[in-house]
């Protein structure tokens, strides 16, 4: 039984010498699919790192009730700085406040006027790193509820900034970019299922004598099975060697003021998925021609 498993896919690696050409234009094709899925896939990893590594921020600007003493709002101040993911945290008296605005506006700003009947509450400017899974759990409401839930505080402003974008780019991930690498995949199946029935296109005779001498399906089948299997293995090895070339040759394009960015390659587990990935449509793809 081994035996004839092993001569069956001797068989199969046998039949890539019947049309060369053929075998090698399918091996390119796929290639070049699996390079150009690696390159989207780089891309869409090295983008997720990026916002990971700055995980955007998120900053309140807080407003205290008038007329609370200092160390009501002091408490407040203390409560804030012992949560987690705060980044910076500045705050202001009520005469820090008038002295900052009269600084800004300058000559025009006299201000000094006020300081015996100083408007400006208590206030602060607190700057929050957004964590990777902000966007799956609402950390930036809740946080948001969390705050405005302090005694003295009585008003927030709420400004997201790499938040909204990271959320943006999720949905264009799911939107654009996974519909893409499924028509590649679609691409992938084509070409193989294509160059399988050319494969048995000319060995119809061969198939429908050993179908007459009563041939097991399996016994037919294996070796075209096999030839399907070693196109998605050594296309996608191609292809996977070429991105790696590619990355080698692009990994310090970005790597220079003002952007310092290096441009990291996929990890091991994203690699044998995509080989998978390939290897698997390329068998698929077989098993439906031979059918």
């Amino acid at each position: 039984m081994i035996g004839q498993f092993v001569r069956l896919t001797g068989r199969g690696l046998a039949d890539f010498a019947l049309h060369p050409v053929a075998q090698l234009l399918t091996l390119v094709a796929v290639g070049m699919v699996t390079l150009l899925t690696g390159l989207i896939l780089l891309g869409l990893h090295n983008v997720n790192l990026e916002l990971l590594k700055s995980r955007g921020q998120a900053e309140f600007q807080m407003y205290w009730k008038m007329g609370l003493s200092a160390e009501e709002v002091h408490t407040d101040w203390e409560t804030l700085r012992a949560m987690d993911h705060l980044d910076s945290f500045t705050t202001y008296t009520p005469e820090s406040a008038l002295t900052e605005l009269t600084s800004t506006l300058g000559e025009t700003g006299d201000f000094a006027w006020l300081a015996k009947e100083n408007p400006l509450p208590y206030s602060g400017l607190a700057s929050f790193k957004v964590p990777p899974d902000a966007q799956a759990d609402g950390w930036a409401s809740a946080l948001l509820t969390r705050i405005k839930g302090l005694p003295g505080v009585e008003k927030v402003n709420y400004t997201p900034f790499q938040a909204d974008l990271a959320q943006g780019w999720m949905t264009l991930a799911g939107a654009i970019i996974w519909p893409i690498l499924g028509f590649l995949a679609l691409i992938v199946s084509l070409v193989v299922h294509n160059t399988i029935k050319l494969s048995l296109m000319t060995r119809m005779d061969e198939v429908e004598i050993l179908s007459l001498v009563g041939a097991r399906p399996g016994y037919i089948r294996w070796p075209l099975l096999t030839g399907g299997f070693i196109q998605g293995v050594l296309g996608s090895g191609l292809g996977l060697g070429l991105l790696a070339l590619v990355h080698s040759l692009t990994a310090d394009a970005l790597n220079y003021p003002p952007f310092f960015i290096e441009i990291a390659f996929l990890p091991f587990d994203q690699l044998v998925m995509l080989g998978g990935a390939v290897t698997f449509v390329a068998m698929a793809s077989s098993w439906v021609a031979v059918k």
